[in-house]
């Protein structure tokens, strides 16, 4: 009876006017998550995966390490660059569809308030209510385009900021694609027949931070994100080394 006593206390603190007020403003921000587990991701899988091809392919560690940084200074830029090409496109698309909306506003605003009628009758409005929501949305010319974008097109008004975008896919990339390399930077002190479960074994904890956070911000299973990230970069992983290995096979053939 505790249990569901608590319960209820919790959801009634997530629903007071501060709470929701907190939460609504929340959503309206667009969320970098994506961004940062999308770098940080790629970023341990494509360079642990150099890491795994030169070992199955019975290389130098020293050869891993150059092809490692190569690799997070290229493929942290490139995915960098994709990540602000895209929030530039998403806001260049918001932009198009709100110059669009405004003209058709300006050249057929009866014919604009009857999709709003009807876009709102759908949500269950009717008679006098939903002439007075029609006519409370096209008072306002700004609410009454930004309604048209999210409900007629489904748009994103936040879009998400391209250089912030880029940043954080960029910080994630170098800070996650630098694990696997660690042991190979101390090879001085380490055993070469170390190095490899070394370099797995931190990027599979990196795989499960990965998740875990994940999880966390997401408000989800953080174990089971953990374990699915780990999993899906285990797997990436693991085709890599044995990529190597089957290449050192064909190389070593006469």
């Amino acid at each position: 009876m505790s249990d569901k006593a608590d319960q209820t206390a919790s959801l009634e603190a997530m629903h007071t006017p501060e709470a929701i007020e907190e939460r609504i403003a929340a959503v309206r921000q667009h969320n970098y998550l994506g961004d940062f587990v999308l770098g940080a991701v790629d970023g341990t899988v494509t360079t642990f995966a150099i890491v795994a091809g030169v070992a199955g392919a019975g290389l130098s560690s020293g050869v891993a390490v150059v092809l490692g940084v190569a690799n997070v200074a290229a493929d942290g830029f490139s995915m960098a660059s994709s990540s602000f090409l895209k929030a530039r496109a998403d806001r260049k698309i918001v932009e198009r569809f709100r110059r669009m909306e405004e003209m058709h506003i300006d050249e057929v605003p009866e014919g604009e308030r009857d999709e709003i009628r009807q876009i709102f009758a759908g949500k269950g409005f009717d008679g006098e209510l939903l002439e007075e929501v029609v006519r409370v949305i096209t008072d306002d010319r700004k609410r009454w385009v930004d309604t048209m974008l999210t409900e007629e097109w489904g748009l994103q008004l936040d879009a998400p900021a391209p250089l912030t975008s880029a940043a954080t896919t960029f910080v994630a990339f170098i800070l996650a694609g630098f694990v696997p390399l660690l042991p190979l930077f101390a090879a001085v002190w380490l055993h070469a027949a170390h190095l490899f479960p070394a370099s797995a074994a931190l990027t599979a904890a990196t795989f499960l931070l990965i998740g875990y956070i994940r999880g966390k911000v997401a408000h989800e299973n953080a174990l089971l994100s953990a374990i699915e990230t780990l999993i899906i970069g285990g797997i990436a992983a693991a085709i890599a080394y044995f990529t190597g290995t089957w290449l050192q096979e064909i190389a070593g053939r006469p």
